[in-house]
């Protein structure tokens, strides 16, 4: 029984999960709720979580060559993204179990509605934590300490909208540290092209976070959380044109950054179609977002997997270039 005594959704299925996923389709029924809790049946999360890392050592591959090495980074990166996006989900459950228990979209979730218990959770926490530090290792030395060093904003992110009407921020400073993990594991050291990337992707996640977070702009009114929603209330177009504006100038910035000198002239014309082509998307976005809608929020949220694998794409066409 939910904590709210409301019943949950259909054999237990999460509210804004995707129509018949994999999860509530395929999956053997003893662990469906716990790939509930990684979000597994809402892969919208993982996307945004590894399309910075892709960014990044696609760009690094073509500003220095591709390594062979960069086949395993782009796979085991893939495979960690989705450890580590169920492991920050199933921490952000547990500390926001309370909280989600009061919220229509939420209440449906695993801890709320019963499904999983907190003992569970912590150790599938562990389960998944373990098994992402296990590819990890696989990875350089100083990319291990860069991989370890996300765990504090990982840690962090969950309370943030106790504190700040920026939660956003901590979001992408925690979802796109890829674009730096990336960097290192492919070239050893950081360099300006992966700060440039890791800002712009900060900015794209507040773009993109500020419109799903419209959908709980009233629940979190009532319940007393924070939000860039809330925030920029009537002024969210203007704000999230501000934001799409930073991330695209970044984004420039860091293949610039990144190919001239050191690429050919078409390689870096090839990655300055990738940024434009992201550009549009996120104005795409923009022409169909109304704030009060909460479908269309949802909807375009998840069209960010799109808008980020634009660049991912015309990255990897510079390494040929």
């Amino acid at each position: 029984m939910p904590a709210n005594g409301e019943t949950p959704e259909p054999q237990g299925q999460v509210f804004d999960a995707y129509e018949g996923n994999w999860v509530d389709r395929d999956a053997p029924a003893w662990a469906r709720p716990y790939l509930r809790l990684s979000r597994a049946d809402r892969p919208i999360g993982t996307w945004l979580l590894l399309l910075p890392c892709w960014w990044s050592i696609t760009l690094a591959a073509a500003s220095s060559g591709f390594l062979w090495l960069d086949l395993w980074l782009i796979v085991g990166t893939a495979a960690g993204a989705f450890l580590m996006r169920g492991a920050g989900c199933t921490w952000n459950d547990i500390t926001d179990r309370e909280f989600d228990a009061k919220v229509a979209r939420t209440r449906s979730r695993p801890i709320p509605s019963g499904q999983v218990s907190v003992r569970g959770a912590i150790a599938w926490l562990v389960i998944q934590s373990l098994v992402a530090l296990g590819i990890l290792l696989t990875f350089n030395a100083n990319a291990i300490a860069m991989g370890v060093g996300s765990l504090a904003l990982v840690a962090i992110y969950p309370f943030a909208k106790r504190f700040t009407y920026w939660p956003q921020v901590f979001l992408g400073l925690a979802f796109n540290w890829g674009a730096l993990l990336l960097w290192v594991a492919h070239t050893g050291s950081l360099g300006w092209p992966a700060l440039l990337l890791y800002a712009s992707g900060i900015a794209w996640t507040i773009f993109y976070d500020t419109i799903y977070a419209h959908q709980d702009k009233d629940d979190d009114t009532l319940i007393g959380v924070k939000s860039t929603a809330l925030l920029f209330g009537e002024l969210t177009d203007l704000r999230l044109h501000q934001f799409l504006l930073l991330s695209v100038a970044l984004m420039v910035l860091a293949v610039m950054t990144a190919l001239v000198g050191h690429g050919s002239g078409a390689g870096l014309f090839v990655g300055l179609l990738g940024v434009a082509g992201f550009a549009g998307h996120l104005y795409w976005q923009l022409s169909q977002l109304d704030p009060d809608d909460g479908e269309t929020c949802l909807r375009l949220f998840r069209a960010n997997r799109d808008a980020g694998l634009i660049p991912v794409l015309f990255f990897g066409l510079a390494i040929l270039a």
